[in-house]
């Protein structure tokens, strides 16, 4: 039954916790969170690079010269691709780089992930984050407390929480996420994880079996 410590926000270490073995001591499997990962980031990409052609452009609806008789080549408009102005030959368009995934792609990406981050020693719990007011000193104060002041963070909640996310969002290395939101690519792209303790079991009801 794999283990991870829990904390209170001081820093100070309350007890050993037992995780939901299906979710947080699966099979790693590194083909799945490699699709996974890259799906997410090719659903970043904007997909926004647009070029016209012929037939966007404007203009170039009259033949310059007729068919036959002049010398010349013929042409049916000056917004061909051969003319100055003119259209562009297969240029890039607006398009969507998403890729489908299934949902047990993305929950079996995820346990792998958890199982990894476990071995490593890399996620801790702490039994509440409470804040009376946005302040991002206190947040430096807890990672400091934790030994974390120096490593690329991820908070992960049970709900939002204004004070802790006003908080932590102007510290350059932290991040948060609602337990409903976690994602392999965040999730793998710091070095420690912070599960505040409501927010595992939130994990554990929807990625056990």
């Amino acid at each position: 039954m794999p283990q991870v410590t829990k904390f209170n926000q001081s820093g100070k270490e309350l007890e050993k916790v037992e995780l939901n073995e299906s979710v947080f001591n699966d099979k790693i499997n590194k083909h799945v969170v490699h699709q996974v990962v890259n799906a997410q980031l090719a659903a970043r990409r904007g997909g926004n690079a647009s070029t016209k052609t012929r037939g966007k452009v404007r203009g170039g609806g009259r033949k310059p010269w007729r068919q036959k008789g002049t010398g010349r080549a013929r042409h049916g408009s000056i917004r061909s691709p051969l003319w100055v102005g003119g259209g562009i030959t297969f240029g890039p368009s607006p398009r969507s780089y998403d890729k489908k995934l299934t949902k047990k792609m993305r929950r079996l990406a995820l346990r792998s992930v958890l199982t990894d981050k476990v071995e490593r020693d890399e996620l801790i719990l702490v039994d509440k984050l409470e804040l009376d007011q946005p302040k991002t000193k206190a947040v430096v104060n807890i990672l400091a407390d934790l030994n974390l002041e120096d490593k690329k963070v991820v908070i992960v909640m049970p709900e939002k929480d204004k004070n802790l996310y006003l908080s932590a969002r102007n510290i350059p290395k932290v991040k948060t996420l609602l337990a409903g939101s976690i994602n392999a690519y965040d999730l793998l792209d710091n070095e420690m994880v912070i599960f505040i303790e409501e927010a595992v079991k939130m994990v554990e009801e929807v990625l056990g079996e």
